[in-house]
C-alpha cells in the first residue's frame, strides 16, 4: 500500500477487520451495492479479503446507462455473482397506471411510494435469510447520516447492519479507487456525487452537499429512499 497515505492504510485495515468479523460471525451476510463509489470500494475489499460475503444490487428499472456500464465492468473485473433484484412488475404497473410515470416529482409521499415499490420491497427479498447486511453509507454524506455507527441492529429486517466506511471521507473513497484502479460509475466524472435512479439524480455544483443531487426538489431531512430509515 505504498501508493496511499498511512491514514488511509489504517482505515483500510479497520475495514478488513470488520469484514473478517462479519464473515466469521454473521454468515450469510451480503453487501447492498448500488455500484456507487463507496460500494465499489467495499466490493473490491470483499472480493480481495472476504469473498464469503455475498453481493446484491437492486435494479429499479429507472437506472442510468452508466450504472449498467459499471455493473458490466465489475462483472468482468471480479468474476463473481451479484444477485439482481427487480421490483414486482404488478406493483410497477399499478403505480404508473394510477399515478403516472413521473409522479414522484409531485409529492414526497408519492416519491416515497415509488421508492417503496422499486427499492424497499425488493430489499426485503434480498435480505431474507441473511444474518447481516453491509452498506457503503458514510457519516459525512448527509444530515440524516451524521451519527451513523459502524454496526447496529436493524430491527426492521431482523439482522445486523454494518457500514464499514462510516468514518471515511469522500477523499478517502477516491484515493482508494484511484490507487487500486477500481471500476466506478463515470457519472461521478460529470459531477454526480450520489447516484440513484436517473430521473431522481442530478449533478451537483461546487459547495453543494454531497447528497444535494438526490431528490433535489425536497428538503434535506426527507432525502432517504426508505432503505435506511428506521420504522417508528
Amino acid at each position: 500500500m505504498s501508493n496511499i497515505s498511512e491514514k488511509l492504510a489504517a482505515k483500510i485495515e479497520d475495514v478488513k477487520q470488520v469484514l473478517a468479523e462479519i464473515a466469521a460471525d454473521y454468515e450469510p451476510a451480503t453487501l447492498a451495492s448500488s455500484y456507487g463509489a463507496e460500494d465499489m470500494v467495499l466490493m473490491d475489499l470483499i472480493c480481495k479479503f472476504a469473498p464469503e460475503i455475498e453481493v446484491f444490487t437492486l435494479d429499479t428499472g429507472r437506472l442510468p446507462k452508466e450504472t449498467y456500464e459499471v455493473m458490466q465492468l465489475a462483472k468482468a473485473r471480479y468474476n463473481r455473482e451479484v444477485k439482481v433484484y427487480f421490483p414486482d412488475a404488478s406493483d410497477i404497473e399499478s403505480f404508473v397506471t394510477q399515478q403516472g410515470p413521473n409522479a414522484f416529482y409531485d409529492s414526497v409521499e408519492l416519491r416515497k411510494q415509488c421508492c417503496g415499490i422499486r427499492k424497499v420491497k425488493p430489499l426485503q427479498r434480498a435480505l431474507a435469510g441473511k444474518k447481516a447486511w453491509l452498506t457503503g453509507m458514510r457519516r459525512s454524506q448527509a444530515v440524516t447520516r451524521s451519527e451513523l455507527p459502524v454496526s447496529e441492529r436493524d430491527e426492521d429486517h431482523g439482522l445486523q447492519k454494518f457500514s464499514p466506511l462510516t468514518a471515511w471521507s469522500n477523499g478517502d473513497v477516491w484515493a482508494y479507487l484511484r490507487a487500486f484502479d477500481v471500476p466506478y460509475n463515470k457519472l461521478h466524472d460529470q459531477g454526480y456525487a450520489s447516484i440513484g435512479c436517473e430521473p431522481c439524480t442530478r449533478a451537483i455544483t461546487a459547495g453543494e452537499d454531497i447528497r444535494a443531487g438526490r431528490w433535489w426538489w425536497e428538503n434535506p431531512e426527507s432525502k432517504e429512499c426508505g432503505l435506511h430509515v428506521k420504522a417508528k
